[in-house]
C-alpha cells in the first residue's frame, strides 16, 4: 500500500463526478435499500476502481456512489469487502485510506450482525461503543500509517466517537420515538456463523453483537483520523441464544423488514454528521 496508489484510486474516483464528500457511509449486508434515496448520484463499480477490490457476496452490490443525501454530499459504499472472500483485511481497509486521500472526515460504517446480548431482538440498532478483535493480522501489518497522519501506533480509546453516538441516539429518538441501544462488537472472519460456544466465550468478554465485517475497515479509519460512527443491525440471534439454526434468508428477511427505519437512521446520522464541524 503506497500513498501513489491511493492517491490514483482517489483521483480516479474524483475525477467522475463534481460533488466533494466529506462523509462516507459503508453499507452491510441487506441494507443497501437507503443506496435509492442519494441524489444526483454517480456509481462507480468497483472493478473500475484503480487497485479497489470487487466483492464476491451477491447481497453486496459492489458499487461506489457519489452525490446527495438531503443535499449533503456524501460517498456511499453500496456493499463492502470481507476477509472471507479471500481478502486480506489491507484490501477489506483500502477504500477508508481513499476515502482519506478524497477529504473524507467522517464515515458511518453499518452491517447485519448476530445478537449476543440476551435483551437484545433481531430488528434492533446498536450504535457501536467498541469492539474486540482476536486475529492477529491487521490492516495496517508491515505498514507505516504515518501516511496517513499518525504513526505506527495509534490510539483507539475513542474510535466509535461517544459524542457522535450520544448526538444520533438522541435526535432519532426525538424523532422517531424508538430508542437505539449501544454495545460492544465482536469481530469473527467467517464465512462460517460462530458456534455456540464461541459465543458463550464472547458473551463472558463483553460483546453483545458478533459479525465478520467493519473492525478492519475502522482501524484505519483510526489510522486516517476518520471519525466513525458504528451501526449494527441485529439481524438475527446468535448460535445458542435461540434453538433454532441459523440462516442467511434469516439475516435478509430481517434487514428487509427495518429498512424504513434503516433509512430514516441513517438520514438522521448523516444530518447530525455534517452538522458537527
Amino acid at each position: 500500500m503506497t500513498y501513489n496508489q491511493i492517491k490514483g484510486s482517489a483521483e480516479y474516483i474524483l475525477a467522475q463526478t463534481r460533488v466533494r464528500p466529506k462523509i462516507a457511509v459503508i453499507l452491510g449486508s441487506g441494507l443497501n435499500p437507503i443506496a435509492s434515496d442519494i441524489e444526483n448520484a454517480t456509481r462507480i463499480p468497483y472493478k473500475n476502481i484503480p487497485r479497489w477490490n470487487s466483492t464476491t457476496n451477491p447481497d453486496h452490490e459492489g458499487v461506489l456512489i457519489v452525490g446527495t443525501l438531503d443535499k449533503i454530499p456524501v460517498a456511499v459504499m453500496s456493499g463492502r469487502l470481507h476477509q472471507y472472500e479471500g481478502n486480506s483485511m489491507k484490501e477489506c481497509a483500502y477504500p477508508i485510506a481513499v476515502f482519506k486521500a478524497m477529504g473524507i472526515e467522517k464515515i458511518i460504517i453499518t452491517n447485519a450482525a448476530g445478537g449476543i446480548n440476551t435483551g437484545y431482538n433481531a430488528g434492533d440498532f446498536v450504535l457501536i461503543s467498541d469492539h474486540i478483535k482476536f486475529f492477529n493480522d491487521g490492516p495496517l501489518t508491515g505498514e507505516d500509517a504515518s501516511m496517513f497522519g499518525t504513526g505506527r501506533f495509534f490510539d483507539m480509546s475513542d474510535t466509535y466517537s461517544e459524542y457522535l453516538r450520544n448526538r444520533v441516539a438522541g435526535a432519532f429518538e426525538a424523532e422517531s420515538g424508538k430508542a437505539l441501544k449501544q454495545g460492544v462488537y465482536a469481530y469473527m472472519p467467517g464465512p462460517q456463523f460462530e458456534t455456540p460456544a464461541e459465543i458463550r466465550m464472547l458473551r463472558a468478554l463483553g460483546a453483545d453483537v458478533v459479525g465478520m465485517s467493519t473492525v478492519p475497515e475502522v482501524i484505519m479509519a483510526a489510522a486516517c483520523g476518520i471519525k466513525v460512527l458504528g451501526i449494527s443491525v441485529v439481524s438475527n440471534m446468535a448460535a445458542g441464544v435461540l434453538s433454532q439454526k441459523l440462516s442467511v434468508d434469516d439475516v435478509n428477511e430481517t434487514c428487509a423488514s427495518i429498512k424504513g427505519d434503516f433509512k430514516q437512521l441513517i438520514h438522521t446520522a448523516v444530518k447530525i454528521l455534517e452538522e458537527e464541524k
